[in-house]
């Protein structure tokens, strides 16, 4: 019917043109974001999975960090070991040396000199040898430390001062190398006792370590899952914005005919 009041395909044109818009806008908006879900009215039940799935990887990623940053602590106090070791050997070589009955009185005092010189940086270094404020190597580090990684792993600190290595009041000084004696089997058991605590910390890193990786690897494969929910596909988004451009155009077209529609009734009117 032509009619002048009701323009109902102006109307209808119009309509779709705007859905085409609408679903123009859509397309770059994924495209621009490379999201397939930016809000919810695009997949609320995607959106809730997407977003535990976000929390999830989050929580294992600094899971993986916390991992790195307690193998970095025990690092620390390994490397602390590592010079009580040289300490110690260092120690049974004076010892040795004073043993035997070549030297003096006089110059088993002066390597007796040295020998406590060594006794008091091994406690030096137990007590002063810290990670962000933790103690691991002297008498207030007898609790266990806990690294949160996913699941917990806990590391328990170790007494390292002399005390605890069996060396205090020990000797090489003296008129022979009875003392000296003595001191080599003392400082046997110091070395047993501080290897024992090193590879406590060599063991340790070593699972922290692979908790680390099967965490990286979890997280992977979240982050894998999740894109496959999340991410738009481009080559299929890109194909469906080259039609909402095609049917825009289209609808643009045909809202200009339609609007042209009630000319034909006013031709008539002045004829």
């Amino acid at each position: 019917m032509l009619a002048i009041k009701n323009n109902v395909m102006a109307s209808a044109a119009a309509r779709h043109l705007g859905n085409s818009y609408d679903a123009l806008a859509n397309s770059v908006q994924r495209l621009s974001s490379g999201l397939r879900i930016n809000t919810a009215k695009d997949d609320a039940a995607g959106l809730a999975v997407r977003e535990l799935m976000r929390a999830d990887i989050a929580v294992i990623r600094q899971g993986s960090r916390n991992a790195q940053d307690a193998i970095s602590m025990l690092q620390t106090f390994e490397g602390a070991l590592a010079a009580i070791d040289g300490a110690l050997i260092r120690m049974k070589e004076l010892a040795e040396q004073a043993a035997t009955g070549s030297y003096s009185t006089t110059q088993r005092n002066i390597m007796n000199a040295e020998f406590q010189e060594m006794a008091s940086e091994i406690n030096r270094i137990a007590t002063k040898t810290e990670f962000n404020s933790v103690l691991m190597l002297d008498n207030s580090a007898t609790n266990s430390i806990h690294f949160q990684q996913g699941s917990s792993i806990d590391v328990s600190g170790i007494d390292v001062q002399t005390a605890a290595l069996g060396l205090s009041g020990v000797t090489i000084s003296g008129t022979d190398g009875t003392n000296a004696q003595a001191a080599l089997i003392s400082i046997n058991t110091a070395i047993n006792i501080k290897d024992s605590a090193r590879a406590s910390f060599g063991y340790k890193m070593n699972r922290i370590d692979s908790t680390s990786q099967v965490l990286n690897i979890q997280a992977e494969n979240l982050m894998a899952a999740e894109s496959r929910i999340s991410d738009v596909d481009v080559a299929i988004e890109m194909a469906t914005m080259t039609r909402n451009q095609v049917l825009a155009q289209a609808g643009v077209s045909m809202l200009a005919q339609a609007n042209a529609m009630p000319q034909m009734a006013l031709t008539l009117l002045r004829a």
